[in-house]
């Protein structure tokens, strides 16, 4: 998969999802700095997720929008919710995506809920398994996410067109 130029895709939508204050100890006492957690997308399919680490906090923010918008890849929507069954895991974080019919809206936590507004899908249910940590919940996501299958990629798979799809459903 080529890299998307976040240039050619117009205004970009970010939520910061999770800012930690992190201190190290040295031989003075403690210094602290800041790390955050940024997903943008542009509500048409195009999301990514970045994380920055900075003295204060809005230079983590920004370092980590442009870190998330190196990291763009392309999902695939079909009337705005997602084509089948997901699962992604990352690490002891796992995610659960169901397709939703229209109407049903965005049924999701916190992380998982930020990942898909941006993405531009409204119609899902997703439940968060295991870890709660935010950063491996929304990389649980986004590998759920990556690991769709669109229907042309499987037409080329299979090497069925869907007038044929369509007619094995139906005699079946």
């Amino acid at each position: 998969m080529g890299r998307i130029d976040a240039e050619s895709l117009g205004p970009l939508k970010d939520k910061v999802i999770h800012i930690n204050r992190v201190a190290k100890v040295v031989k003075g006492g403690r210094r602290f700095s800041f790390s955050a957690l940024v997903v943008v997308g542009d509500e048409n399919g195009h999301v990514g997720y970045g994380k920055g680490k900075a003295a204060e906090v809005p230079e983590a923010i920004r370092k980590a929008v442009e870190h998330a918008k190196r990291a763009l890849v392309k999902v695939s929507i079909i009337d705005g919710t997602v084509p089948h069954q997901i699962n992604g895991e990352y690490g002891a974080g796992k995610v659960v995506i169901l397709p939703g019919k229209p109407g049903t809206g965005l049924i999701a936590g916190g992380p998982v809920r930020a990942v898909m507004e941006v993405a531009g899908i409204r119609n899902i249910v997703a439940k968060s398994l295991g870890s709660r940590n935010p950063f491996n919940t929304v990389r649980a996501a986004m590998n759920g996410l990556l690991k769709m299958k669109d229907s042309e990629s499987v037409q080329k798979r299979t090497g069925k067109a869907e007038e044929e799809q369509g007619a094995a459903s139906e005699n079946a």
